[in-house]
């Protein structure tokens, strides 16, 4: 009995030895389409045209079509839980952002999907920071300056974002909990509309994201004071992080990722890290990315992995000493 038991066994290891490489070289099938969950609505969001240019680019590279499913609801669980639900077969991938995979889970009592536990992370693809900006009215001109008055008038500066748990949100808790200042947060249903409030002064200032807030701060219609972030924006390079400014971990962006249904092949896997990394490392498409204020991130599964861990962390954090709660 232990006779058989150890050849079968061997066979099982031999049978794993020759079949991943073939996996590799055999996916995906000639025509047979890869989908892409996105959970957002299509039409022009930065996560909806990031993964759209990933798309186009991979299809390139994998010689098959890839389809996006825009899986749209509840700040982005209805689209993960999905994906989470699906074949691991390498033909239905995720691609997501910080406040799905690192907000929701603590924010939301049942998600409907774990984001460490139901995916097998691919790679990190991108960052979009979130940038400090301020009427043109306020008596600041500078990070420290803004500190100093923010802690000298306690909930006398109102701070817009776009709803409960968004990254604007966590952003300006997470300022308050860095510098001890106290100030209001306004939860809006579109950014436009919160900026157009902070141009107004109705609104005193935003942790915006830089896409949304970039032509204004051109336009000197808002003053930026600092991006929230270690490296500078290469949509506004002349605005320093919070790093340079003494403030190394009042650090806040929306970075995006891929991510395997749990149970996806490895050999799969690894492909998908490797031609990402490529098409990452193309610097026509940095300098795509780069014209919507996103830089290129790329990296091991083991990258986003930790990356990942440190975020569900850093934001559960957040979210319980603020208490706040999903609305």
């Amino acid at each position: 009995m232990q006779s058989i038991l150890k050849t079968l066994t061997c066979a099982a290891l031999l049978a794993a030895t020759f079949s991943s490489p073939t996996l590799a070289q055999t996916w995906p099938e000639t025509g047979k389409p890869i989908h892409i969950v996105v959970p957002a609505p299509g039409g022009g969001g930065t996560g909806d045209t990031i993964a759209r240019m990933l798309a186009e680019q991979l299809a390139t590279r994998l010689k098959t079509s890839f389809i996006i499913e825009n899986k749209p609801g509840a700040n982005g669980n209805i689209g993960a839980s999905f994906a989470a639900k699906s074949a691991p077969d390498g033909y239905r991938f995720l691609f997501s952002w910080a406040g799905t995979l690192a907000v929701s889970p603590k924010l939301y009592s049942t998600p409907g999907f774990d984001s460490q536990k139901d995916f097998t992370p691919i790679v990190l693809i991108c960052d979009v920071p979130n940038i400090l900006v301020v009427n043109n009215g306020q008596p600041v001109k500078t990070l420290k300056e803004f500190v100093e008055y923010a802690k000298n008038n306690p909930g006398k500066l109102n701070f817009g974002s776009t709803g409960i748990g968004s990254s604007m949100h966590l952003a300006g808790e997470l300022f308050m909990t860095q510098t001890s200042a106290k100030m209001v947060h306004i939860p809006y249903n579109a950014p436009g509309t919160a900026t157009t409030n902070m141009i107004a002064n109705d609104i005193q200032l935003m942790f915006q994201l830089v896409p949304g807030i970039a032509s204004q701060v051109k336009a000197n219609k808002v003053r930026a004071l600092a991006i929230l972030s270690d490296t500078r924006s290469p949509a506004l390079p002349d605005v320093p992080t919070t790093t340079e400014l003494g403030y190394p971990k009042l650090q806040s962006s929306t970075w995006f990722a891929m991510l395997a249904p749990k149970g996806t092949p490895k050999p799969i896997i690894d492909k998908m890290n490797t031609e990402i990394n490529a098409v990452l490392k193309d610097p026509n498409f940095q300098k795509r990315l780069a014209a919507i204020g996103a830089t290129t991130l790329g990296g091991s599964t083991e990258k986003l992995s930790s990356h990942l861990s440190a975020e569900l962390e850093k934001w559960g954090a957040i979210i319980q000493a603020a208490g706040i709660k999903a609305q």
